[in-house]
């Protein structure tokens, strides 16, 4: 294995680590009737920022998630 093929293969790993990482991160849809019980307790406030937490989450895996699939790609050409 050549040292960039190492490094390449490093790099995805970290970026697999890092999406598996972001994706736990994220707080789960609340769905049923215990989610719109459990919402309504919210203050606007509160939504607000976890909202804008979400927001960063949801970006943030879009880009390692793309990172870890060129890297796939480029060390399946190599």
């Amino acid at each position: 294995m050549s040292v960039l093929t190492i490094i390449l293969a490093v790099l995805q790993a970290l970026s697999g680590i890092a999406v598996t990482v972001v994706v736990l991160a994220q707080s789960g849809k609340s769905a049923g009737l215990s989610g719109a019980i459990a919402g309504g307790a919210e203050t606007f406030m509160s939504k607000g920022k976890a909202k804008s937490l979400d927001a960063k989450l949801a970006k943030a895996t879009k880009w390692f998630a793309l990172a870890f699939a060129l890297l796939t790609l480029i060390l399946n050409l190599i």
